[in-house]
């Protein structure tokens, strides 16, 4: 028997009815993580995320990095 369950506050909690016995003991077989279901962190989790929000001498980070490359050549 195969039973969907959900893993909450340390507790699995099936996701339909289950026709088993209260104290039955069972093994619990976890299917391996794909890549798809690992969430890569969003950029606005990061410290960094914002930092030049008030900057008034540039327009945004791509400016700030063509000036920094404009300046490199000369």
């Amino acid at each position: 028997m195969v039973i969907k369950a959900k893993y909450e506050d340390g507790v699995f909690k099936p996701l339909e009815d289950v026709s088993a016995r209260e104290g039955t003991v069972v093994e619990v077989y976890l299917p391996r993580e794909t890549k798809e279901e690992k969430r890569r962190p969003s950029l606005k989790d990061s410290p960094l995320f914002g930092m030049w929000a008030d900057r008034t001498d540039f327009k945004d980070g791509l400016d700030y990095v063509n000036r920094i490359r404009k300046y490199r050549r000369k």
